[in-house]
């Protein structure tokens, strides 16, 4: 056996569970990677967690515990920092007589164990687990601590009907007070939302049809079923959506918005955006859960590679200019343009947005809701906020001339000035505004940035699987012969932490800055397809290369990318 493997490695070696050569290239990887040897074998799927926590067991003499039979609510919350958790993938359990009690997979992490020591002041006593059940516990408890959305593991069942649900007052000052008094379907209404806020949806679906009703969310952008209660009850469902919401109930010929804002603490409420829409068999309702937290996630949260945010960070600190993004609807364009607005959101900067509808609640920013039924446009809302001293504009998106040649003479008149537009690339943006009638010397000289972006599905790091692809495919996908030798892709496999081996999603972008070379060829009216020609002159990546980027590392797979692109 080679000498430099000892400890746990030896063990697994011994056992048959790794071969010399898996243990020591492990072993090497791992500290390249500076993550625990256990996280690197379970992540790579080379040995399984419950084999490994058995073998570490024996290995070290410290007891082994089954984490699913633990109540992590009793895990000590105040004595170590979720920082150290996260660095060492470790979670303290319990603390009995002055000594705490840490789950790890890995108890020869011994700068693990000295750091909790050091940092609670406690003795402390391993217990092992198996790693595919300890990251997940982790993820849950670190989500706990902070106040994330596992606040919603506290409500239960005999909660469903007391939670704080808001209405705002009507155009006349007035809230709707009628109730739907039936306590089951309020009750199954509150858990279809809670369960959707739970497993991180974006979108809850309410569809009745002839013979059936059916209720679908939408998580990490792919739609799917999650119950079927009787078709007799649709239109009692919709009307208790109908008064949550604010809106007529007697009302069920023609579409409706309204929103509901659900209190599930004291300091954690969800906004919904409601809609509902007359069909064949009755109302189709469909909620968008507008989650506050995901505007102040942060820049290095959204996907971006190192360049990119830096031409953005670069663009959000000019004091005038436009930034446009662009992509189609559920991109991730409305979160995109918070995070710059959250940037920028401070004493010294008034920032003004129109928008239709105000999706999330910025405190510190002056947001105008859209209502053209009574002549407030984009456009009018727009020339207000040039008489309101502005420093930022956001508009919500340019759908039209006069919005965009109003914005435009904003950008070109000292202010910084952010949107979207619907189009597939950023250099099919420049010819949309241009179709639309705005001068080609306007756009040279106001817009300053162009993002394009789409959202695709994390891989799961519990049980993603290497995927072997052939040369052909890989060269077909994008990748260079140079490339293929070195890459490493993965599949989606699924596991209990993940639905079907995905779990969240990451940006893909192609971020291009309007330079002196794209500039002229706007200004000599040249198309999309010499837009994007000189970008990738100048080394700006396209959306394809971004994607493939994402997969090279490990974040996604080709399929994904592929049904995204």
């Amino acid at each position: 056996m080679q000498k430099n493997i000892t400890g746990l490695a030896k063990r697994l070696v011994s056992v048959g569970i790794l071969s010399e050569t898996q243990a020591e290239e492990s072993l090497r990887v791992a500290r390249r990677d500076k993550i625990p040897f256990v996280t690197h074998l379970v992540k790579n799927r080379i040995a399984e967690g419950h084999r490994i926590a058995i073998a570490a067991s024996a290995e070290f003499g410290a007891p082994l515990m089954d984490l699913e039979a633990f109540d992590l609510t009793l895990c000590p919350k105040e004595l170590v920092d979720p920082k150290l958790l996260r660095k060492h993938r470790v979670l303290p359990l319990y603390k009995r007589a002055n000594r705490l009690y840490l789950a790890m997979s890995d108890p020869t992490n011994i700068t693990a164990i000295d750091e909790v020591k050091f940092h609670t002041g406690l003795p402390t006593d391993v217990v092992i687990v198996d790693e595919t059940k300890l990251s997940p516990a982790i993820d849950h408890f670190i989500e706990q601590m902070e106040g994330g959305s596992s606040l919603l593991g506290a409500l239960d069942d005999a909660d469903l009907e007391h939670l704080n649900v808001e209405v705002e007052e009507n155009e006349e000052g007035e809230a709707n007070t009628d109730a739907v008094d039936e306590t089951p379907i309020v009750r199954f209404v509150n858990k279809i939302l809670l369960d959707a806020i739970r497993s991180g949806a974006s979108d809850i679906h309410f569809e009745p049809y002839e013979k059936i009703y059916r209720i679908r969310v939408r998580g990490d952008g792919i739609l799917r079923e999650v119950a079927r209660p009787p078709v007799n009850i649709g239109s009692r469902i919709a009307s208790r959506l109908k008064i949550m919401s604010q809106m007529d109930i007697s009302e069920r010929r023609l579409p409706q918005d309204g929103r509901i804002k659900m209190k599930l603490s004291r300091t954690r409420a969800i906004d919904f955006r409601v809609n509902t829409l007359p069909t064949l068999w009755g109302e189709k309702v469909v909620l968008r859960i507008l989650d506050p937290s995901s505007a102040k996630m942060g820049i290095d949260a959204l996907g971006y590679e190192e360049d990119q945010k830096a031409l953005f960070l670069q663009s959000l600190n000019r004091s005038q200019g436009m930034i446009l993004v662009t992509g189609p609807t559920g991109s991730g364009k409305t979160v995109s343009l918070y995070t710059g607005l959250n940037i920028l959101n401070t004493p010294e900067t008034n920032i003004s947005t129109a928008e239709d509808p105000v999706e999330i609640n910025l405190e510190g920013v002056n947001q105008v809701a859209v209502n053209p039924r009574v002549g407030l446009s984009f456009a009018s809302a727009l020339r207000a906020f040039l008489r309101q001293d502005p420093d930022v504009i956001m508009v919500g998106e340019i759908r039209d001339l006069e919005t965009a040649e109003i914005a435009i003479k904003a950008a070109q008149t000292g202010h910084l000035v952010l949107s979207t537009l619907h189009t597939n690339s950023a250099p099919e943006t420049l010819t949309r505004l241009r179709n639309m009638g705005v001068p080609s010397y306007n756009l040279a000289t106001s817009v300053s940035l162009i993002i394009a972006q789409r959202l695709c599905r994390r891989l799961c790091t519990y049980c993603r699987k290497p995927a072997e692809l052939s040369e052909h495919v890989l060269l077909e996908a994008g990748f260079t012969r140079e490339e293929i030798p070195e890459l490493t892709l993965f599949a989606p496999v699924g596991c209990q932490a993940c639905t079907d081996g995905y779990k969240g999603r990451v940006g893909i972008y192609e971020v291009v800055p309007v330079t002196d070379g794209i500039a002229r060829i706007i200004m000599q009216d040249g198309n999309s397809i010499d837009i994007a020609d000189e970008a990738q002159k100048e080394g700006f990546n396209t959306l394809r290369q971004s994607a493939l980027r994402k997969v090279a590392s490990g974040l996604t797979s080709l399929d994904e990318i592929n049904r995204v692109i």
